[in-house]
């Protein structure tokens, strides 16, 4: 695709605004609080929209629509599903996080259980981070860039890598949340664009709807070998939901600094139901594409790109290029931050330093994040070996999420159980895990979770009953400013999002 001076204007005035717009919200950033959580301030709308624009990449663009190219709308069922994890997440997980004012996931932890399973889900969501996170966000931005632009995918990765952790090193989450904000707006109409242009080029809703009638449902068959029924309402799905949406630091991060629970609670609903809108505007222009040009499309990941490429007139590349880069800056700006306030919290502070001298916390904050960046970058060349960039990362979650999960849960739910019981799931999990994807390839994945954290927790179960704790651990309730009282239309917020979604399953079974 060639650019013209038009293009090129649009996108370097965007980037700059971006940029400028966030170092100048993020400019009186000085102690701990301020850097990692954002003064513990952040309004609903600004959670909402930076939920959504930090969980809405170029992995999705790229690989949740090859997906739809490949198995069509079904592939919705992480975002659809998502919207009643988060009702979850909104009624019984922030109250508690928000209650005990912590700073990262794994400080909850500690209070639950003790030191040991704290520093483990630290280093393994460190660990994983970098090798799915950032990798993927990186890798499938420069593929993007590489497909309708032509830039070398190396250099793709190094120079998304580098404008995003820029801000974000200067900035913290303050910048996250604002760049977030833009991006994500940008991101949402991009998305619309296409969808539309699409629309048009099919001939109407109505021929496309004729056209894709055998990839417009959303229940597959319970032996489909990537998104079985069972697995999507009463089995694997959950696993990474709960873990993605509730106990994610990635995720979190901006509802653990949420002004209040309400207003914590209002901005989760926000992203809700803009999940629900999501496979509209990124699935449907997958399918849109296999009807197209099905002899353009060397690979499924590359359906969303070649789209682009395809149908957009000048003067609106610019544009798209300005969302599909805001997509990446949006995601891995917050994989940064989160990722240098679990190393700065839950390990530099305390085992290398512990240190209260909050700049010095902010200075390793920052060191943190420009090393992950570079080690992301270093990483992410690695994925072009993987057939789906969106399956890869879906599948390698599954190595961490069903431990902690189940030790989560597990936790809240039974005094008892002691730390050792919660340390051994999450180190269990990885080798049940692995040992199933190699020995069982043609069974979903999903499966694959369901199984490891069924064994984790009969583990659990059977360790507690064994050597359950003498004297229960209630969960440390600290000193927090912050006001918990709650939305008071969550109930029937909550409500209104599991028929929505019910609803669109019935539309589109």
């Amino acid at each position: 695709m060639t650019l013209n001076t038009l293009d090129l204007i649009v996108f370097a005035l965007f980037t700059l605004f971006v940029i400028a717009v966030s170092l100048y919200a993020s400019r009186k950033e000085e102690s701990s609080e301020d850097y990692f959580l954002a003064g513990r301030n952040l309004a609903w709308w600004t959670i909402g929209l930076s939920l959504i624009a930090s969980n809405i990449s170029t992995e999705h663009f790229v690989g949740m629509a090859g997906r739809g190219f490949a198995i069509g709308l079904a592939i919705a069922s992480y975002e659809w599903m998502a919207a009643i994890t988060l009702v979850i997440v909104a009624l019984f997980f922030l109250p508690k996080f928000l209650k005990n004012g912590i700073y990262t996931i794994p400080e909850f932890l500690e209070y639950r259980y003790g030191e040991v399973p704290r520093t483990l889900m630290a280093i393994l969501i460190l660990i994983t981070y970098v090798v799915v996170a950032l990798a993927s966000v990186l890798y499938s931005g420069a593929l993007a860039l590489n497909a309708i632009f032509d830039i070398n995918l190396v250099l793709g990765i190094w120079l998304i890598g580098i404008l995003a952790g820029a801000y974000t090193v200067y900035g913290g989450l303050k910048a996250v949340v604002w760049s977030d904000v833009i991006q994500g707006s940008t991101l949402m109409i991009g998305g619309l664009i296409i969808t539309l242009l699409g629309f048009q080029k099919i001939g109407g809703l109505q021929r496309f709807l004729e056209l894709s009638q055998d990839k417009l449902h959303t229940v597959l068959p319970w032996d489909h070998p990537e998104m079985p029924w069972i697995a999507v309402f009463i089995g694997g799905l959950w696993i990474p939901n709960l873990f993605y949406w509730g106990l994610n630091q990635f995720i979190s991060q901006r509802t653990l600094a949420a002004k209040s629970l309400a207003e914590g609670q209002k901005g989760i609903m926000l992203a809700a139901f803009l999940k629900l809108l999501i496979p509209f505007i990124i699935v449907f222009p997958g399918i849109m594409a296999l009807h197209l040009y099905p002899n353009d499309i060397p690979s499924a990941d590359q359906a969303y790109p070649i789209m682009i490429a395809k149908i957009l007139p000048t003067g609106l590349r610019g544009i798209m290029l300005a969302a599909l880069f805001g997509a990446v800056m949006s995601s891995l700006d917050s994989i940064l931050n989160s990722a240098s306030t679990i190393f700065t919290i839950d390990i530099y502070k305390r085992y290398i330093s512990k240190t209260q001298d909050q700049t010095k916390l902010v200075r390793i904050g920052r060191i943190s994040t420009a090393i992950l960046v570079i080690t992301g970058c270093l990483y992410a060349p690695i994925l072009s070996q993987f057939e789906s960039i969106f399956q890869y990362l879906q599948m390698i979650w599954g190595f961490i999420s069903p431990g902690i999960v189940a030790s989560f849960l597990f936790g809240l739910m039974w005094p008892k159980v002691p730390a050792k019981a919660a340390t051994g799931a999450m180190l269990l999990g990885i080798p049940v895990y692995g040992f199933l994807v190699l020995q069982f390839p043609h069974i979903a994945f999903l499966h694959h979770m369901a199984i490891t954290f069924l064994v984790l927790c009969l583990f659990i179960t059977a360790f507690t009953l064994y050597k359950p704790l003498k004297t229960p651990r209630s969960i440390k309730v600290t000193t927090t400013t912050v006001d918990l009282t709650p939305f008071r239309y969550i109930k029937e917020t909550s409500l209104l999002l599991v028929l929505l979604t019910a609803g669109l399953y019935v539309l589109f079974y």
